[in-house]
């Protein structure tokens, strides 16, 4: 399903300091430093699989994600979904798959929910039959019925993610990739978004890539995890692994994601 293969991905980032000469020197000789982003990723995930992919903030979490939707192109290595390149076969790759960015909207602003809906519907495609059946269904088990005739902008923010997890599955998407869906949600937001992934993985075996910072998200959802700091697969293994990693046995999962950090020094 998902093949990754020695991935490499490098950024370069401009830097001065503060104030106007500092801008003027900047303009004819400017510092930049190379962030190796992912460096030699490898790993494979199966058809239905849910994995977490954890890791510190700058960690290369997010790089990841965007190279598996096609957004980047890494300097090297392969990767290969349901048999497609992502960045080279764009077009037919995103009919498989589904994105949402905890930070970034697919929701335009200042139009109701359902007109984004449908533009979506329109940019993907998707026959008016089966939009409407897959609008039902998740109207139905995301609670949408009162929010699609608003504007996203009139939204909190729990409400709000409920319809970007909506609005990436409306072309039922073989592969769904999270990237922190649950920032800034309260309890009951939390409990509704990860009951509706577990009931869309166990109903429809969708693929699940979750990146987050909240460890409940992984106890709840996922079984493999995969950990990552500075741009390198450090863990791949199941929670029943890193629970009884020595000397973590008896901690909570945020406690054993913190000493981990700590230990590989990330």
């Amino acid at each position: 399903m998902i093949q990754v293969e020695h991935i490499q991905k490098t950024f370069k980032v401009y830097r001065r300091s503060a104030g106007f000469s500092q801008a003027v020197k900047a303009l004819f000789h400017r510092q930049a430093d190379t962030i190796h982003a992912l460096n030699d990723i490898s790993f494979t995930i199966q058809e239905g699989e849910m994995v977490g992919y954890i890791g510190p903030n700058g960690a290369g979490k997010s790089s990841t994600i965007k190279i598996l939707s096609g957004i980047l192109t890494p300097d090297s290595g392969t990767c290969l979904i349901n048999g497609r390149v992502p960045w080279k076969e764009r077009r037919e790759h995103v009919k498989d798959i589904g994105v949402v960015f905890g930070q970034r909207s697919q929701l335009w602003w200042d139009v109701p929910i359902i007109d984004s809906f449908c533009l979506l519907k329109d940019i993907y495609q998707v026959p008016d039959s089966s939009f409407k059946h897959t609008l039902d269904e998740l109207t139905e088990l995301l609670s949408l019925e009162t929010l699609i005739k608003t504007p996203a902008r009139m939204l909190s923010l729990g409400q709000r993610m409920r319809c970007e997890i909506a609005a990436s599955l409306l072309h039922t998407p073989k592969i769904l990739f999270l990237d922190e869906p649950t920032i800034g949600l309260d309890a009951v937001s939390k409990l509704a978004v990860r009951e509706f992934i577990i009931r869309l993985n166990k109903e429809h075996n969708t693929t699940v890539l979750l990146t987050t910072h909240d460890m409940q998200d992984i106890e709840a959802l996922a079984k493999r995890v995969l950990l990552i700091g500075k741009g390198q697969l450090l863990l791949d293994g199941n929670l029943e692994d890193l629970k009884s990693h020595s000397p973590y046995e008896h901690a909570g999962l945020d406690e054993i994601a913190a000493a981990l950090y700590r230990d590989y020094d990330i």
